[in-house]
């Protein structure tokens, strides 16, 4: 098969070696290692790939979420977009259920995964994209993320000014009843005391 037709045949900016499988297409690994060499394709992963010249309809929220599912974004990606950490934030930071990963692609930048038990996979919502979805965090969720693995480098009052949160947006964003909900699903009582201590701020 050339490649145009293959092309024509997905019909999508991105492909995995389960879609050649699905729709019966007989493509080899020749094939896909030439088409690479050539620059029609790129790796996103092992057997996710996307088509070069349609890269830009391809958004980073999306590829976390084709990389490693399940995932949502949060950490400091969400709190980055909520505007509660100043940073601009060039790594995309989600939270699975599977094994912390990493992965590094040469267009879309580096996605960094962190790994929670199943019960605290919860607190964010679906966004649904032309050629796919994404999973965020509510900021929530995504502040009680953050909080939770930073615990270890939190052990006074003063270690959250090194946490640069933005108290003005954190209070526009945040619904106090909303956080306690979800705190309450830790049960680790140094989360719900510095969470306190931060409030205190708002």
């Amino acid at each position: 098969m050339k490649y145009q037709e293959f092309k024509q045949k997905i019909n999508n900016p991105y492909f995995s070696s389960q879609d050649l499988q699905l729709l019966s297409l007989p493509i080899y690994n020749y094939q896909l290692s030439l088409w690479k060499k050539k620059g029609y394709i790129q790796h996103l992963k092992r057997g996710l790939y996307y088509f070069s010249d349609t890269k830009k309809q391809l958004v980073s929220e999306e590829i976390s979420f084709l990389l490693y599912a399940p995932s949502y974004i949060s950490l400091e990606q969400a709190l980055s977009r909520y505007g509660i950490i100043p940073d601009i934030v060039h790594t995309t930071t989600a939270v699975t259920t599977r094994t912390t990963r990493t992965f590094t692609t040469s267009d879309f930048g580096t996605f960094i995964y962190r790994h929670v038990k199943p019960e605290l996979f919860f607190g964010y919502t679906i966004t649904e994209t032309p050629h796919g979805k994404y999973a965020m965090a509510e900021p929530e969720k995504a502040l009680l993320d953050y909080l939770y693995f930073q615990l270890p480098h939190i052990n006074a009052p003063a270690d959250i000014e090194e946490l640069r949160i933005n108290y003005t947006e954190l209070k526009a964003h945040i619904s106090q009843r909303t956080l306690w909900q979800y705190i309450t699903e830790f049960s680790i009582a140094k989360l719900e005391h510095f969470t306190h201590l931060i409030l205190e701020q708002c």
